[in-house]
């Protein structure tokens, strides 16, 4: 057990060297930190109420509004910061939706095999077969407008990935000898799953997980500004970019700020994703070490 447990601590500090030699993989952790802070930090951050009107309608960037006001006179700087805080809630709790979902279900359908493989990849090919989107935008429509539907829409929609990484490693991991060490000592089928094929499946699905979160602030945008999502006023980037379509020949400064803090924040965990494959692909990880 101590060697076991010496064997996966250098593994972990091995993965971490690698990851923290990776320049692209550090530039994504620091969009992702600067993003959690001013979401974490939004109301001490933001100048002006996110929702109350504070100067005249579409004025440019200036030193008293940073980005400039709104169709309604709006801070839009402050919209933005607070937009952070929304992203990042319905990307995460998206992912967490996801992950309780298709882990579960991939890990039991690898391990069991059989009529339960059947029928979990059946429902998995069901929901495959409907464009991630518009299966988002019928979930949301029922749910009704709101964060927590949003975050419900996008995970239920979300966890069929997590389900097939899952399933490919359970597939691969229970013909081990571990495995069978395990039946002999009369260690139940639960046990099994939890304990030992589960830990040896996290690097996937971690890696899995981190772009998952990237898709899921897309879809929340996309919803908001479809008028799916997050609801008016209420600050979200996908809202700021659908009010500002109306008003683009009279100020083009409007849809630039939300669209570039979309792309930082979705940049920031793809580069985390791609940094913690190779971390933890062993395969790779000696590559980028030689």
């Amino acid at each position: 057990m101590a060697a076991r447990l010496r064997s996966r601590l250098d593994q972990v500090r091995q993965a971490f060297r690698t990851f923290a030699t990776s320049k692209i993989a550090l530039l994504g952790l620091f969009f992702i930190v600067v993003l959690s802070l001013v979401g974490i930090l939004a109301p001490i951050i933001a100048p002006y109420d996110p929702t109350k009107l504070v100067d005249t309608p579409l004025l440019p960037p200036s030193k008293q509004y940073v980005f400039g006001t709104d169709q309604l006179g709006r801070d839009v700087f402050s919209r933005i910061v607070y937009g952070a805080r929304v992203s990042l809630i319905a990307g995460v709790g998206a992912q967490l939706v996801s992950l309780a979902i298709g882990v579960p279900l991939g890990l039991m359908a690898g391990f069991y095999g059989g009529r339960v493989d059947h029928v979990v990849m059946r429902i998995v090919d069901v929901f495959m077969s409907f464009p991630y989107i518009l299966l988002a935008l019928l979930l949301a429509s029922v749910l009704g407008p709101g964060l927590r539907n949003v975050i419900l829409a996008l995970g239920i929609t979300g966890w069929t990935t997590m389900c097939r990484i899952s399933r490919v490693q359970a597939l691969s991991l229970r013909e081990g000898t571990f495995v069978e060490s395990c039946r002999c000592i009369g260690a139940s089928d639960v046990r099994i799953i939890a304990y030992h094929i589960l830990p040896n499946s996290l690097s996937p699905i971690m890696v899995v997980a981190t772009l998952g979160i990237a898709s899921a602030i897309t879809g929340e945008a996309a919803l908001s500004f479809l008028g799916m999502g997050i609801k008016p006023p209420e600050p979200s980037w996908g809202v700021i970019l659908s009010e500002a379509k109306g008003y683009l020949f009279r100020s083009a400064s409007l849809p630039i700020f939300p669209g570039v803090a979309i792309m930082l924040a979705v940049l920031g965990f793809n580069l985390v994703g791609d940094g913690l494959r190779d971390a933890l692909d062993p395969r790779l990880r000696r590559r980028a070490l030689g």
